[in-house]
């Protein structure tokens, strides 16, 4: 786990509740703080029969508050009131595991543990991540106490559905942590500098069918346009992601999935009207099969030809929807380049009106696809170049999406 800009100088409060899913909370605890977060931790007297504070001390570095009587250092705080000052230095309150009794208390007004007093007396923003077994979940006293929380402004995270402690299945398993973290992200970046902008973001390699079973396509992964699609979230956007990559995409993002260079370019045209900003990190293919076959193709001793024919351009189309609408108000290109990377790069930012083109050497081994690093040249409309040794496909990504919002501002 690396550290994540967003958490940088940031308190998170995180709750624990009595519950078998207290297990993840201990990891969840464990990468916040790998991430950057200040941590502090309240269990209520239920969770310690699950686990030991002991386990979140280890793994936060920092104290586990359960009790708001006992001034002393053994789960204590420093004196009775001390419970207001952890609450009004908190950036965000985080419950996990939320059972159903800390939801009652919350939606009741409770304070009868330290958690519960805590939430109370806290400014920050509140998510919550219900897990619990059984048909507690959609027990007509859980769902009303939840909406009662929701129309207050708690962000509530859905449980998932699986096997549960009790063997049976259904609803009401705790997310794992990655899920967990995304939303933690997308809550704390709500109020970043692009909250209200739309932005669109492609990634990954299209493929262009061939026939029913073969396709033509590339070597790109899509890590760095979903690293830029969650540094969009993190700065509070409204995102949508259109991807011809099969990962997971960041929590908060609205995903388009589609397949080919013309799918591809049918959703970027749908979804630009209005938008701030288009970010174009997919590798379109340049070309495709003129004619694909119905039925599989088969192998012979002949040589196979294979005509094809040019893809959809999708960034001139979009430099011309730009010209009559005047959307997407920002343009960023990518181009993958193996010899002179400047100089092919600076003539597709011209040639596509282009705010900022983000161009790499396909050559390295070590960045670009299939891999977590990347080292680029970002270059501007006014001329300007810079570079970015290698580096994380996420620090990449935040810096774009600090460009893309100077350019809006």
């Amino acid at each position: 786990m690396t550290k994540i800009a967003l958490f940088e100088d940031k308190r998170i409060i995180l709750g624990v509740c009595g519950s078998i899913a207290v297990y993840k909370a201990v990891d969840l605890a464990s990468k916040l703080r790998q991430a950057g977060a200040q941590l502090d931790i309240i269990m209520t007297e239920a969770a310690q029969r699950f686990v030991s504070p002991l386990s979140f001390q280890a793994v936060s570095g920092g104290p586990v508050y359960s009790d708001m009587w006992r001034a002393e250092a053994s789960g204590g705080l420093p004196s009775h009131i001390a419970h207001i000052a952890l609450a009004e230095a908190a950036d965000l309150l985080v419950i996990a595991p939320a059972t159903a009794n800390t939801l009652a208390k919350l939606a009741g007004g409770f304070a009868d543990d330290l958690l519960s007093v805590t939430a109370l007396a806290a400014n920050c923003k509140l998510l919550i991540a219900p897990a619990m077994d059984g048909g507690m979940l959609e027990h007509p006293a859980t769902q009303a106490n939840l909406e009662t929380l929701r129309r207050r402004g708690a962000h509530i995270i859905e449980p998932e559905s699986g096997r549960l402690a009790s063997g049976l299945i259904g609803s009401g398993r705790l997310p794992e942590t990655p899920t967990l973290l995304g939303h933690i992200r997308r809550v704390m970046g709500l109020d970043g500098e692009l909250s209200g902008h739309k932005l669109v973001v492609t990634a990954g390699g299209t493929r262009e069918a061939l026939d029913p079973v073969r396709y033509l396509s590339n070597r790109s992964s899509g890590k760095q346009g979903f690293a830029i699609a969650q540094a969009a979230i993190d700065a509070g956007a409204e995102v949508v992601l259109i991807s011809a990559a099969d990962l997971p995409p960041p929590v908060g993002a609205s995903l388009a999935r589609v397949d080919s260079a013309e799918s591809m370019r049918a959703a970027v045209l749908e979804h630009i009207s209005q938008s701030s900003a288009l970010i174009m990190a997919a590798a379109v293919a340049d070309y495709r099969p003129r004619d694909v076959a119905k039925q599989k193709i088969k192998k012979s001793d002949a040589s196979l030809s294979l005509p094809l024919e040019r893809s959809p351009d999708i960034l001139m189309v979009v430099k011309a929807q730009r010209e009559q609408t005047g959307y997407p108000m920002i343009a960023v290109g990518f181009a993958a380049e193996s010899e002179n990377l400047v100089e092919n790069a600076s003539g597709k930012l011209r040639k596509k009106g282009l705010d900022l083109l983000v161009a790499n050497d396909i050559s390295a081994s070590d960045a670009g696809f299939a891999v977590d690093t990347n080292r680029v040249v970002v270059l501007d409309m006014d001329g300007g170049l810079h570079r970015i040794d290698l580096t994380s496909k996420a620090a990449i990504g935040a810096y774009i999406i600090e460009r893309v919002g100077g350019l809006l501002a």
